[in-house]
């Protein structure tokens, strides 16, 4: 029986030849183990590099902002081609045999919704069928096709999703996430050089850190692999890091990792002006004013005299304009950052939420709000204290 493995490759790994020659090095070494490889692959390096996808963008922009979706799927979409015949051409010339596929020509259906279209179904057998005949199959990620033809994209980490649904489809033993970085780390590094890296986390944790701000995988993808119980291993196309396993069988911790977002402000809407008596109907209102301007919330705290939530920065003016103009008198606190504690083994025991407070008030960080799922525990905080917030709750959280 075949053993399939799916191993996606990032821009930052195939944006020149010294990360190409060590991808290829990470394909062929599965190979010998006696993995069957389907490789997916980003577009090469970042802003600025010639067949980026946000250089790509920039070619039609300069002309008028205003692009059609369509058109602009079928030109973003070329930065994972060119990857991925490169890649394939590496591969054939090395006397390995392989052949590249775009994200329709490897099964990979979809809506029409362009530049974040979600993935109706995989047909494997495009990809088993050069699978038997012991090619390496190149997929190039980020797209799919719709129903009349045209060339889709997957929107945000849309490699990372395309690679755990293809995993799924193909019943692979495992999907290899290939970065930058050894692996999921308790926190972003770039805010605590103390950060360390996880060797195993569940589905759920990390879906629950990526929606927090971690940025190592989209949880669109994480939630395409749980669904089939395929799992996932984050790893350094650059070093021998063993990695960070993502599975449903990973114990779970009563604290596993912190994440932050940047760049919100919190709005206090306090009372109405519209001389309005029944408060639970105007805060209905309020909402349906927010979401009828396209106005995303979040850590919402509806009180008996007040609501507060946050919205992002750009949001922040425009939110209060609106609520202002509706009859509502709002305030506006710029500059926050959320902080999330995660952990599924948070769900009752007791003491968790009173160490955090007591930590972070011990160390003066201004606590504006909070908010708690099953798994998390969030913290509103001004953006300047961001750095001191979570290196005091990493070091007590003993890591």
């Amino acid at each position: 029986m075949v053993k399939i493995i799916v191993q996606k490759f990032g821009g930052t790994s195939v944006a020149d030849g010294e990360g190409r020659a060590r991808a290829i090095e990470r394909i062929l070494a599965a190979k010998a183990e006696g993995y069957q490889p389907v490789v997916v692959v980003s577009a090469m390096g970042r802003k600025g590099a010639p067949y980026a996808t946000d250089t790509l963008i920039s070619l039609v922009k300069e002309i008028n902002p205003e692009v059609n979706p369509r058109e602009l799927d079928l030109l973003i979409s070329c930065g994972e081609i060119i990857s991925t015949v490169v890649m394939a051409h590496t591969l054939n010339s090395m006397g390995h045999p392989a052949i590249a596929l775009t994200g329709g020509q490897a099964g990979i259906k979809t809506d029409a919704n362009f530049g974040n279209a979600q993935i109706l179904e995989v047909d494997p057998m495009p990809i088993l069928r050069q699978v038997m005949e012991d090619k390496i199959v190149v997929v190039a990620g980020f797209q799919g096709i719709a129903p009349d033809g045209s060339i889709t994209t997957l929107g945000r980490g849309g490699s990372d999703t395309t690679a755990t649904a293809l995993g799924a489809a193909l019943q692979a033993e495992v999907v290899e996430i290939y970065t930058d970085v050894d692996g999921v780390m308790t926190v972003d590094p770039r805010v605590e050089p103390e950060a360390k890296i996880l060797e195993e986390i569940s589905y759920r944790e990390v879906c629950e850190m990526a929606y927090q701000g971690a940025k190592v995988i989209h949880p669109r993808a994480v939630e395409v692999a749980m669904s089939r119980q395929v799992p996932i291993r984050i790893k350094n196309t650059f070093s021998d890091a063993k990695g960070t396993l993502i599975s449903q069988s990973a114990a779970e911790r009563v604290i596993t990792g912190i994440a932050h977002l940047t760049g919100l402000s919190q709005v206090r809407v306090l009372s109405s002006r519209d001389g309005q008596q029944n408060w639970q109907l105007v805060r209905v209102k309020l909402f349906r004013v927010l979401a009828e301007k396209g106005i995303s919330v979040d850590v919402i705290s509806v009180l008996p005299d007040g609501v507060y939530f946050t919205v992002s920065q750009a949001d922040g003016f425009k939110a209060c304009q609106y609520l202002h103009e509706a009859g509502f008198a709002c305030e506006l606190v710029e500059n926050c950052a959320k902080v999330s504690v995660i952990g599924a083994g948070m769900q009752g025991v007791p003491g968790v939420m009173a160490e955090i407070m007591e930590t972070l008030y011990s160390a003066g960080i201004d606590i504006l709000q909070t908010s708690d799922s099953d798994i998390t525990i969030s913290f509103l905080v001004p953006e300047s204290q961001l750095k001191e917030a979570v290196h005091v709750l990493h070091r007590k959280l003993g890591w």
